[in-house]
């Protein structure tokens, strides 16, 4: 794993991955437009569609808000890795703690993120590590497939 404190918010190639991109971040609200539109102006570079980087873009608020609210530690990393037709998006945080995706409160003002990213994608996942977690989800770069 990169040490999440080395060359905050620089855009890297991943070693030995032609297609895979990945920034550390140091997660704060104001920031949060910036990254999704980084991450949607990637996949739209790799073939995505307009629904594939919609989808991301909404993905990867949710994860740099939950960082923002939830980690504690504001360091992370966000990955985009370019997978035959789709693109998984995963995120590394200094939390343990696994997020939990329930049935939302549909009268509450917030809770809902995660399932709807859930729906959408059908492919959310967390890996726990030494140190934290990765929290991911995968979305096919276009409606045919490619």
């Amino acid at each position: 794993m990169t040490d999440t404190e080395s060359i905050i918010g620089r855009r890297d190639r991943l070693p030995g991955h032609r297609n895979e991109s990945g920034w550390d971040i140091t997660a704060s609200a104001g920031d949060i437009e910036r990254w999704r539109d980084e991450a949607g102006r990637t996949v739209r570079w790799r073939g995505g569609d307009a629904d594939a980087v919609s989808v991301i873009r909404l993905g990867v608020s949710e994860l740099l808000s939950n960082v923002v609210k939830h980690a504690g530690d504001p360091r992370c990393r966000l990955e985009l890795h370019h997978v035959g037709p789709t693109v998984r998006v995963r995120l590394f945080d200094h939390c343990a703690r696994v997020p939990m995706v329930t049935v939302p409160d549909w009268d509450a003002e917030g809770g809902r993120g995660l399932w709807l990213l859930r729906e959408m994608t059908g492919a959310l996942g967390c890996t726990r590590v030494p140190g934290g977690k990765w929290v991911w989800f995968a979305v096919p770069l276009g409606s045919d497939g490619s």
